[in-house]
């Protein structure tokens, strides 16, 4: 007997298909993965970011600094201050001829960052030999937009930034990298270049999410800009690799 498509399916995805019934109902196996997924999305969003194992599993030295909102609540509350450096951090960040800063914000799910956001970065700086990269920042209560502040006070051609999305019933430690040519205060999401789902194994793996960061940030230094008109001259992705590149921003 063929197996039903539905079942097939669920071992695709993690979407929810082929629940089943009961009654008017969902079984109750179904409803209390409903439930804990639920809870491990607020637990994603509410969770503190572990700096010190953080810089620790980067092995190299970085920068911490926060936003203007103050705790997690405000941050939670005001997006807008979440996108602006804090005055005194601010003054702390000395220019220099960097052709990329890299920042990893908390957003909307420490847990992704504390996951991915090493690795990943390991893997993207192999990626890049000769590219004169600014100390690492380490950026809390973070929206996408700081990377605009932290770009500019660093004098960084680009600014990347690397931040939890907001969580899902199915992913709640989602990464996401945002990149942004000439950063500074103001700039249009339209103007960034965003690959998202960076969670193996079950969303884009470090590698390819490398591979193709390397390739956006190449072209952006190379034709000096980001956004919507380099996301058009994207190449293929391969086959098994769907392409994850959007200027649509996650954490907000």
């Amino acid at each position: 007997m063929a197996e039903p498509p539905a079942l097939w399916l669920r071992g695709l995805t993690q979407a929810r298909v082929g629940l089943g019934r009961a009654g008017q109902g969902v079984p109750t196996a179904a409803l209390l993965e409903f439930q804990l997924a639920a809870a491990r999305a607020r637990d994603a969003v509410k969770a503190v970011l572990d700096v010190e194992a953080l810089a620790q599993a980067l092995g190299q030295p970085a920068i911490l600094v926060h936003s203007q909102a103050g705790d997690l609540a405000v941050h939670l509350q005001r997006p807008d201050l979440g996108r602006q450096l804090d005055s005194a951090d601010a003054a702390r960040l000395v220019p220099g001829d960097w052709d990329l800063a890299i920042v990893i914000g908390d957003g909307l799910s420490a847990t992704a960052v504390q996951a991915h956001a090493a690795p990943l970065t390991a893997a993207l700086v192999d990626r890049l030999p000769g590219w004169r990269i600014a100390p690492i920042i380490i950026a809390r209560h973070a929206r996408v937009a700081l990377g605009d502040d932290i770009g500019a006070a660093l004098g960084a051609r680009l600014v990347l930034v690397l931040i939890g999305e907001r969580p899902g019933l199915s992913a709640p430690d989602a990464l996401g990298a945002y990149l942004t040519y000439a950063p500074r205060r103001g700039c249009p999401d339209s103007d960034r270049n965003c690959v998202s789902n960076i969670r193996p194994p079950h969303g884009l793996g470090y590698a390819a999410a490398a591979d193709r960061l390397a390739w956006l940030l190449a072209e952006a230094r190379r034709r000096g800009l980001t956004g919507t008109a380099l996301k058009e001259a994207l190449p293929d992705a391969p086959k098994d690799e769907p392409p994850r590149v959007t200027a649509r921003v996650r954490d907000e």
